[in-house]
């Protein structure tokens, strides 16, 4: 019989497992095996299964060391796997090594479940098995299980069209019905707390995010994206997309025969210039492949504001479950691959595009309205079929990748552009008396890691403050909130302000992600998910001032 793990607390009775003589499938004379391997890719790991996997291998290996990084809504330890040789025994021991630290996440939507299991096997391979030769090369840590709760809500009726596992999968919500990978700017849920408290900690220079996507029917076995936010270092998006991805998408081809692409779906665009008159149909409209969205709440966005390289994966839920763990377990590969290859350059640009923010970011122009662009030239996408087939378990149609791809010349909108900016002012202020919002935002940014100072005395300034035309609130609730957006015209003034009141300097680390937080007419602020909407009148000024 399977010992339990309170979900509660699994690291102690974790380790109280490892001195149970009855731990089945977990023992020293063999490497643990995921519950998708145990079942033949049936069934995705629980919880237990996941805590269990870890604790058998830290047992075997002192080249595991477990920790947890906060808890869920319903109190379950998020697991963090920090792999080395030895493995860091902090953050500040990991920083002292002189080597990157990669962070790779998976099961933020716990319906899509490859990432899950391809960390575990990851885990072992790296620690026992053919990718040991890179345990040196980097600081490895691994969050297999971050939307812990929606993993225990497995049912055959999530996802159901997915080609597997056909025991079911979790839910893409967490317990309170929030999707985690729109909370990376709001921060509500424990578990995005969590992580932006593990970010700041670890501070990896790369970030993994390890999704499945179910959209158009296209012919890559994965497709990934890079930050696409234009405020973020250009640099850091030039790296990814010049360098990183192809050299990860020729290795993907290379080494273990699988398509992949950046991520997009098919659609239709007006043919706005000469250039899509070709692409077009009768009906003046042209098929395009476009990228989905460059706002911050989606985690591969926030990741660039704070100066780090972000990746997007998204396995094919279409190519079944065994094949969709594989392709994700060998798109991390492959990105582990490269970062031991080239950890200098990885280190030596993500510590220029922070510093060189700090020096000069004051000043310059970021964007606050952004549109799609295409890339310079139309690229050849490939279409797919798809086929139905049934579900063993209950005579459901999954829907199956078919194996003919088809590959079509179009358009590519895999960029942003930003097409209104505002400058970046030397510091944001919020006065004391600005409707008593400042203890509110004060502890929003922190739990960011941006450092907030308070005014000891009264001070007169001079300021930049928008004039507030019109306040707009959405008219459809989204994660629980009406979005707000302001429009005005910016005036300089002479103010008093009292003591007490808010300081947020932007030539800190992260003075990019503060610029989006606090500028009025960011479209991912805080004012975005009301956190100003008490201060916001049609007439009067907002309440962020701005000093240059």
């Amino acid at each position: 019989m399977r010992a339990t793990i309170d979900p509660r607390n699994w690291l102690p009775r974790a380790v109280w497992l490892l001195g149970a003589a009855s731990v089945t499938l977990m023992s020293a004379q063999s490497p643990p095996l995921s519950r998708a391997e145990r079942t033949r890719f049936e069934e995705t790991s629980s919880f237990e299964d996941v805590s269990g996997f870890l604790a058998a291998l830290a047992a075997q290996t002192p080249r595991i060391r477990l920790e947890t990084f906060g808890t869920s809504e319903e109190g379950r330890a998020l697991p963090l796997v920090v792999i080395g040789d030895p493995p860091a025994a902090s953050p500040d021991a990991a920083r002292a090594a002189d080597r990157p630290v990669v962070f790779v996440m998976a099961n933020i939507h716990a319906g899509e479940v490859e990432g899950k299991e391809a960390l575990l096997h990851l885990a072992r391979r790296l620690t026992s098995g053919d990718l040991q030769p890179h345990l040196r090369a980097a600081t490895w840590l691994f969050a297999p299980i971050y939307n812990a709760d929606g993993n225990e809500r497995v049912s055959v009726e999530n996802r159901p069209e997915q080609n597997g596992p056909i025991g079911g999968v979790g839910t893409r919500e967490n317990a309170r019905g929030l999707d985690l990978n729109r909370d990376y700017m709001k921060l509500e849920s424990a578990e995005a707390q969590a992580l932006a408290a593990l970010l700041a900690r670890w501070d990896p220079h790369v970030v993994v995010d390890l999704h499945t996507t179910n959209g158009s029917y296209h012919g890559y076995h994965l497709t990934y994206a890079p930050t696409l936010n234009p405020n973020a270092d250009p640099r850091l998006i030039a790296f990814a997309r010049d360098r990183l991805l192809p050299s990860v998408r020729a290795a993907m081809a290379a080494r273990h025969g699988l398509r992949t692409y950046y991520y997009g779906n098919f659609a239709e665009a007006e043919a706005i210039d000469e250039e899509l008159t070709q692409f077009s149909a009768a009906n003046g409209r042209t098929r395009i492949w476009r990228t989905f969205d460059h706002r911050p709440r989606f985690g591969n966005n926030y990741i660039g504001l704070r100066n780090r390289i972000a990746i997007l994966s998204e396995a094919y839920s279409y190519v079944d479950f065994e094949g969709r763990v594989g392709a994700t377990e060998a798109f991390v590969e492959e990105i582990m691959r490269f970062v031991a290859a080239n950890a200098r350059d990885v280190r030596s640009i993500t510590s220029r595009a922070e510093t060189d923010w700090v020096r000069r970011g004051a000043g310059s122009d970021a964007g606050i309205a952004f549109s799609l662009r295409p890339l310079a030239s139309p690229v050849e996408i490939l279409a797919g079929g798809v086929e139905n087939i049934p579900n063993p378990r209950t005579g459901r149609a999954m829907t199956a990748m078919a194996a003919a791809t088809t590959p079509i010349l179009m358009p590519d909108y895999g960029l942003f552009t930003a097409t209104r900016t505002r400058r970046v002012p030397r510091e944001y202020v919020i006065a004391a008396s600005a409707g008593g919002l400042q203890d509110a935002i004060a502890a929003k940014l922190r739990q960011h890691g941006i450092r907030v100072e308070t005014l000891g005395a009264a001070i007169r300034m001079d300021v930049e403050q928008l004039m507030i035309d019109e306040v707009r609130h959405a008219e459809r609730m989204f994660q629980g909130h009406r979005e707000t957006s302001v429009t005005g015209r910016l005036e300089r003034q002479r103010v008093d302000v009292p003591a007490g009141s808010l300081v947020v300097r932007t030539d800190q680390p992260l003075g990019r992600l503060a610029f989006y937080l606090l500028e009025p007419e960011s479209d991912d602020g805080l004012g975005t998910w009301n956190l100003f909407d008490a201060a916001l009148k049609a007439g009067a000024p907002h309440p962020v001032m701005k000093r240059r």
